[in-house]
């Protein structure tokens, strides 16, 4: 537990994974008193959980699971695994209450159900969607693939990876580079290529082949062969080993997943936060960052009401977005960090849940998520929310679906109204072959800006804003856009854990909190 005096304050922008874990980390290993300052009025940033008509939406899907024993250990501080002896009800008793505020301050009423504060152990499926077929995600070299593909093309995709094996291209400039590296040309432009490219809006030529270092990292055509291969040895034994050490993540078979989301993580987090007397702003915008003698002094927030005020504090934690603090350091930074800063592109998102009576033919869908590769709609991705915990979905007799689109703020997909927007969804389940249109049932749109820190745009140029902000001793970056890095939940939380330690260590090189999650392992398990 934290000390109850706290001779000196952490103000922390950003109430998502990487704000509030620092929050939490500042009170129970050190006496330094964390303020919290999130901009919206719900705790979670991405991984929060959205309630439609007691419908619970996850914005990306958020699975539980890693490879730090550090991370696994600290969630399941917070949310145990359920008792599997307990009898599963399915009437949904918790609506996805958030932890609202009527002022700056949230409120410390504790609205949690202790019973229903738990994680689910949850079998991963995921499927891609290509042909108008399903092939096993990642793609596995099995029979069915081979028959889906045909005996050409799989010829083809061999072929390409023996060449590619035989003289690999030494220099990868791009992700197109590292794709081919892996799979081969012809498996590139079958299943890479034209996904990649609908998340990302770009052509793979133009994304740094960084990005494939950490979202893809060691898979490759040999250990897809080996994952397949000992899956085909366990037959039916399927691994419930929760930690899964020596599987490339892309190849999980299982994860932890909190029962009704991943915002209900956040909120039980948050209440503790406040519980320990750690302070949370909500719905206040930071405007404001004043620099004096290369050190942050104070920064300046607006409530939701419209009025100004100003926090003092010794250490001072960012997860907004690095184009956004840049912009709101006085005295203004240089112009060419703010000229590098301004290039940085994001891509955003769209959410769609479209609440269905059945599926087409009364097919039964297990897979917590579909990639549809298919050219000839917008949607990326399906989720079907029933399979990541039942207690998603209102009603256990209906589907409750989240189709994902990929956008850019502004352009023609992202300025159509909602009801338009859910019109695109709909009629593109009905042309895949998902739904009739008498199955549609209800639906609801969210729009979430800077879901994406792009490889792109000025990014070649980022370390110079990274070696700028390091003159700032007491300025630290945590999280997916405070680092501009797409990270994961829990390299996001290992990034806030670091800054904790280091400075209750005193260290002032920040390099260990940017290695997390730029090599095969984990920084803290090297």
């Amino acid at each position: 537990m934290g000390q109850s005096n706290h001779s000196k304050k952490a103000i922390i922008i950003g109430g998502g994974p990487a704000g509030l874990t620092a929050a939490y980390e500042f009170l129970i290993h050190t006496d330094i008193l964390p303020v919290v300052i999130e901009a919206e009025n719900q705790l979670g940033g991405i991984s929060k959980t959205v309630n439609y008509k007691g419908n619970l939406m996850d914005i990306g899907g958020h699975r539980f699971f890693s490879k730090s024993d550090r991370v696994m250990n600290w969630w399941l501080d917070h949310l145990p695994i359920e008792n599997e002896n307990l009898e599963q009800s399915l009437t949904l008793s918790y609506q996805g209450k958030s932890l609202l505020i009527d002022s700056p301050n949230l409120s410390e009423e504790d609205n949690e159900l202790p019973s229903d504060n738990v994680m689910l152990v949850r079998n991963r499926i995921s499927r891609i969607y290509f042909l108008r077929k399903f092939f096993t995600y990642p793609i596995s070299p099995s029979f069915e693939t081979i028959r889906n593909l045909g005996l050409l093309r799989v010829f083809r995709i061999f072929m390409s990876y023996l060449f590619v094996k035989i003289s690999p291209n030494k220099k990868e400039r791009s992700l197109e580079d590292f794709f081919i590296n892996r799979f081969g040309n012809e498996l590139y432009k079958t299943f890479f290529k034209d996904y990649t490219e609908k998340v990302w809006g770009v052509s793979c030529t133009e994304i740094s082949a960084e990005w494939g270092a950490q979202r893809i990292k060691g898979l490759s055509i040999s250990t897809a062969l080996l994952h397949a291969s000992r899956n085909i040895l366990k037959l039916k034994n399927r691994s419930t080993d929760i930690s899964q050490k020596k599987t490339e993540t892309s190849l999980i078979e299982n994860f932890l997943y909190p029962k009704f989301g991943p915002g209900q993580m956040w909120e039980v987090v948050g209440n503790k936060i406040l519980k320990q007397g750690g302070k949370i702003y909500a719905e206040c915008c930071v405007n404001k960052i004043h620099i004096e003698h290369n050190l942050v002094k104070f920064l300046e927030y607006t409530d939701n009401g419209g009025n100004t005020h100003r926090i003092d504090g010794e250490y001072f934690i960012s997860s907004m977005p690095v184009k956004d603090l840049i912009n709101r350091i006085e005295p203004p930074v240089p112009i060419e960090i703010k000229n590098i800063a301004n290039g940085l592109v994001y891509r955003d998102f769209i959410a769609v849940g479209v609440l269905i009576d059945k599926f087409k033919g009364n097919k039964k869908l297990d897979d917590n998520w579909i990639y549809i590769q298919e050219k000839d709609v917008k949607v990326g991705r399906m989720q079907i929310f029933n399979n990541w915990s039942p207690f998603l979905v209102n009603d256990s007799q209906k589907y409750w679906l989240g189709l994902e689109y990929f956008c850019q703020e502004g352009d023609d997909l992202w300025s159509l109204s909602d009801d338009e927007i859910l019109k695109v969804a709909i009629s593109e389940l009905i042309k895949l072959d998902f739904i009739d249109k008498s199955n549609f049932m209800d639906g609801t749109v969210l729009k979430v800006p800077k879901t994406y820190p792009a490889y792109f745009g000025s990014y070649k140029e980022f370390g110079k804003i990274v070696e700028y902000l390091a003159n700032f001793e007491n300025l630290f970056l945590v999280g997916r856009n405070g680092m501009h890095k797409y990270n994961n939940q829990d390299h996001s939380m290992l990034t806030s854990m670091q800054v904790v330690q280091n400075i209750k260590d005193g260290i002032v090189d920040k390099s260990n909190i940017w290695s997390i999650n730029t090599e095969m392992d984990y920084h803290e398990e090297k």
